[in-house]
């Protein structure tokens, strides 16, 4: 008999709920942004599934995230220290994130473009 698989959780998780600002041209909540940050971060430190973020993500941006593997996993959580948030045009966000991942830093870049009312994360990049 194999054992049951590891799904990785986080203990007091923040929860995310659908990323919606109001109407068109209502500013992003930026404690949101900081929010999706650490989420994604801990997707890539294994400490949380990447399935508790798939209705904030399009499908390339998920296939992208559970692709990269554990990239800033140090055996401690990762924290986020910094977002730097820039609106190239209305409609799109992109997001730069300083991670503290033990004893490094590490960086996280997002892009979220919005679809309706929602937001949705359409590239992740990390490294």
């Amino acid at each position: 008999m194999s054992a049951a698989p590891h799904i990785p959780y986080t203990d007091g998780a923040l929860a995310l709920s659908p990323m919606i600002w109001g109407p068109p041209g209502a500013t992003p909540d930026e404690r949101r942004l900081r929010h999706l940050g650490q989420a994604l971060a801990e997707v890539l430190a294994g400490c949380r599934s990447p399935e508790t973020l798939a209705d904030q993500l399009t499908a390339r941006a998920y296939r992208h995230l559970t692709g990269t593997g554990l990239l800033f996993s140090t055996g401690r959580a990762p924290f986020v220290r910094r977002v730097h948030v820039t609106e190239p045009r209305e409609g799109v966000i992109e997001m730069c994130v300083i991670v503290r991942c033990g004893e490094r830093d590490r960086v996280l870049a997002a892009r979220l473009e919005r679809h309706g009312i929602h937001w949705l994360c359409t590239d992740v990049e990390a490294a």
